[in-house]
């Protein structure tokens, strides 16, 4: 029972370790395609230094996501500082940033890239006054710090007070304070050495992200003034934005306290973000442990905050949760400062008048209320694009189910030249067998045997076994087989070496090289047409043969000596009796050595019959791969193709076979149809079967990649790539031909439905709602130009266009503002779990700050 569970156990680790492997070829691809090193695609560049500073243990997976979206899209991303403050311990971090970066998408082709390098070690480096270890990890772009809160790491939920207490071990803690201090001057540093990256130094954009339900942001506060103080020494302007993530979605086992802990947040945001909020506080500290206030006058703590959520505004959750927002963030960040490229500053009638241009200090006036409290904002995002990774792994797919299907294929060959093949031929058997045949006259030479005297005449009566007794005894039969049948027992013994069949095989592979696995395979399966078929019929012949020569000798054995055709001498007895020798040689022992060669000739042919049974087991194992490797790639693809977004990813099947099929046609037509099996590019494939899947595969990729992918075909607009794979299944004359109209009106339609803001509001049409939405795409795109007049007359909205050196897709990012926290829908459901805990016990408040904050509303 155990070895087929193993063999089952085996086969399905094999499969999912080749679709790791697609899935890295399929990404490769796609990060290849972004950034459009062979299609003359850019990514844009950001004009001002920017730093990412994540705040709390649950948003630490954000930090992966928005490196490696930066990486793939942002010209001068190796400038980008990203800071993650938490409490676990950070070389584990470390540790899972490792893991994650080493499989993202970014670091395939970019291994220098500034990524979490595997080689650094723990800064253990102590304090010059005293304050003890600091806990960071750091490489040139990304800085893990822990702060040394023991209540945080001890207490977790368990405590009724535990924001109260995180924020209260903070300010008792002299090493937390110093080594924020610390970590934050060496990120100060460590910007100011990439300002070669940036158009301008004059000022950075600090972009904070955190979770609502996360402890440590009580700390925002203390944590956003000390990063603007240290940053303003270096920078004329400092703009601090705001991205709290809300999990809607997540609280199953932790809802109540999470609702509770993220409604106690949003009423501290509240306050951060009053007009008459001010902050004051000993949080610079120098190397001799002399504390310097820092204070923030009248004035909301951030400049703009944004609140992104799981759930849409229509109440559905989003695909990929709370950390696809991670696209919302990063879209935002190069907006607001993004670097502007002059030679698109006149595209079209909204680029000339500069209204596509987004300004913040106009969004910010837009969203706040009339009686001038503070508005809110939050984002949609949606993106449609060739959908890159289905591409690959389908025209991979095609590729090797055409040079599969040219395996498979089967000769023009008789059956007469696939014995030729394994050297069954009756030639080839009849040079075998007579090698292992005596070639001198033995039969002859048995006439000098010494014989009893015997006359003719006693002879006469008798049969010729009798008479052969008669004169030789034993010594006949005895001389045979010592010199003609143990020789060629020998010589037997010493070429029946199994796997004779499969090394003819091979030999004539070499001659043939079409000839593979998949026709050893059917020609030795036994069925009709097939070779072992017609060893089969062979044996049986000669097993008839053998019975018929057997029956034959056993018939002349006994004859009677008078019935011989025996020349008589008279008067010459010993004449007669050497007459009658000369007869039972020919008679007797010449069919000996017929029968001895139809034995070995029949031994000879079962061992091919079961050499053959052997060669057939083996390459059906082949060839059983060879066909399981294209149901993966088949599956990959499918599961690629299934991912996409339904419209977007219709057709690539059917479309990309054909590409692929006219790719193949032409060229062949231009290198010959054998260009695949050269040693350059494929090779033989029956070999590379032999050493694996994955070695097989590995040399598929990379022909592919070579010959296929880098073809003019799949290097069209994602437009033109797109309409002609909706139409790839129209027939002629079918009214249902998809133009380049609809295409856009789809596409349009398409965009707007997925760009959905990521917070639900109470009511819909709140008071104050204001909204702004940017396409980002080609300069060269005619669906930008439709998008940027689309509903020109009807819209109430502002509409941007960002023109980017990029084909491959389109963005659009909606902007809406305007709400106030009252209105979300998580802070209304999130009232009745703040309550509870309260009344409860449990205090989410810092004891200072619970006095300050404004009532529920």
């Amino acid at each position: 029972m155990n070895v087929p569970m193993n063999m089952q156990q085996k086969e399905n680790g094999m499969r999912h370790a080749l679709k790791r492997e697609l899935q890295k070829y399929a990404i490769r691809y796609a990060v290849e395609q972004e950034r459009q090193g062979s299609q003359g695609d850019g990514r844009s560049s950001i004009h001002y230094p920017a730093l990412f500073l994540f705040v709390g243990d649950l948003v630490k997976p954000a930090v992966s996501a928005v490196h490696d979206i930066n990486q793939l899209k942002w010209d001068n991303e190796d400038g980008v500082v990203y800071v993650h403050i938490g409490t676990d311990d950070a070389s584990n971090e470390a540790d899972s940033a490792n893991a994650s970066s080493a499989s993202s998408p970014s670091n395939i082709l970019k291994p220098v890239d500034a990524i979490i390098a595997t080689n650094s070690s723990h800064n253990q480096e102590t304090a010059k006054s005293g304050y003890g270890a600091e806990s960071s990890y750091e490489n040139d772009q990304v800085t893990y710090h822990r702060l040394p809160l023991s209540t945080l790491q001890s207490q977790r939920r368990s405590s009724k007070t535990l924001r109260k207490d995180v924020h209260r071990s903070f300010h008792e803690s002299a090493a937390a304070l110093f080594g924020l201090n610390r970590m934050m001057r060496r990120v100060s540093n460590r910007i100011a050495d990439y300002g070669r990256l940036y158009s301008s130094f004059d000022r950075i954009y600090v972009t904070v992200i955190t979770r609502s339900d996360d402890p440590l942001n009580v700390l925002l506060p203390e944590i956003t003034k000390l990063a603007e103080t240290i940053l303003a020494q270096s920078f004329k302007s400092v703009q601090t934005d705001l991205h709290v993530l809300v999990s809607e979605m997540e609280q199953v086992d932790s809802f109540g306290y999470a609702s509770a802990a993220g409604l106690a947040f949003l009423r501290e945001l509240d306050y951060m973000q009053s007009l008459d909020y001010m902050f004051s506080g000993k949080l610079l500290v120098t190397e001799d442990g002399i504390s310097i206030p820092v204070t923030h006058p009248a004035a909301p703590l951030f400049d703009l905050v944004y609140v992104l959520s799981d759930k849409n505004e229509r109440g559905t959750g989003v695909p990929g949760g709370w950390i696809e927002n991670a696209e919302i963030i990063c879209r935002i960040c190069l907006l607001k400062n993004r670097k502007q490229e002059e030679t698109y500053e006149d595209r079209g009638a909204i680029a000339s008048t500069g209204a596509n241009t987004y300004n913040n200090t106009s969004f910010k006036n837009n969203i706040r209320t009339t009686s001038d409290q503070h508005g809110y904002a939050s984002a949609g995002f949606a993106e449609i694009r060739r959908p890159n990774k289905p591409i690959a792994l389908t025209v991979l797919y095609h590729l090797y189910r055409y040079l599969l299907g040219r395996m498979q294929q089967e000769p023009d060959w008789s059956i007469k030249d696939k014995m030729t093949f394994f050297g069954l031929d009756a030639p080839s058997v009849e040079r075998k067998v007579e090698g292992l045949l005596p070639s001198e006259d033995l039969v002859s030479g048995m006439s000098g045997i010494m014989t009893h005297n015997r006359s003719f005449a006693e002879l006469k009566p008798l049969s010729l076994r009798e008479a052969e007794r008669a004169l030789y005894g034993e010594g006949a039969e005895a001389y045979f087989r010592e010199n003609v049948v143990r020789p060629v027992q020998e010589r037997v013994r010493e070429r029946s070496s199994a796997g004779a069949l499969r090394r003819q095989a091979e030999q004539s592979h070499m001659e043939y090289p079409e000839i593979g696995y998949f026709q050893w395979a059917a020609w030795s399966d036994g069925e009709p047409g097939s070779v072992r078929e017609a060893l089969l019929a062979l044996i049986r012949d000669k097993s008839m043969q053998l019975e018929s020569a057997r029956a034959l000798l056993e018939q002349r054995q006994q004859e009677r000596v008078e019935d011989q055709p025996i020349k008589r001498a008279l008067f010459r007895d010993k004449q007669n009796v050497r007459n009658l020798i000369d007869c039972l040689l020919e008679r007797v022992y010449e069919p000996k050595v017929d029968l001895l060669r139809l034995e070995n000739e029949l031994h000879l042919l079962r061992i091919y019959d079961t050499e053959m049974e052997e060669l057939h087991r083996y390459s059906r194992q082949v060839t059983t791969s060879l066909e399981a490797l294209e149901r993966t790639l088949r599956e990959a693809a499918e599961e690629s193709i299934a991912a996409a977004d339904e419209y977007i990813g219709q057709n690539v099947m059917e479309y990309y076979g054909k590409v692929t099929e006219e790719l193949i046609a032409d060229l062949e037509a231009r290198r010959g149809r054998e260009v695949w099996f050269e040693d350059r590019y494929m090779g033989d494939i029956n070999e590379l079967a032999i050493k694996g899947s994955d070695r097989l595969l590995a040399r598929l990729m990379e022909v592919c990649r070579e010959l296929l992918l880098s073809a003019e075909p799949l290097r069209l607009s994602f437009e033109e790539e797109l309409l002609q794979r909706a139409n790839v299944t129209i027939t002629y004359r079918d009214r249902d031909v998809l133009t380049r109209d609809d295409l856009f009106r789809r596409l349009y339609r398409t965009l707007e439905d997925q760009a959905v803001v990521r917070i639900r509001v109470f009511d819909y049409t709140q008071e104050h709602r204001y909204e702004e939405k940017y396409f980002f795409g080609n300069h060269h795109s005619a669906f930008m130009d439709y998008a940027a007049h689309a509903e020109e007359t009807s819209r109430i909205y502002k509409l941007g266009v960002v023109y980017e050196e990029r084909s491959s897709g389109v963005e659009k990012l909606n902007l809406m503002g305007g709400f106030h926290l009252e209105d979300l829908m998580v802070y209304r459901n999130g009232k009745v779990y703040y309550d509870s805990y309260t009344e409860n016990g449990y205090e989410l408040h810092p004891a200072e700050l619970a006095e300050k904050l404004s009532p529920l509303r």
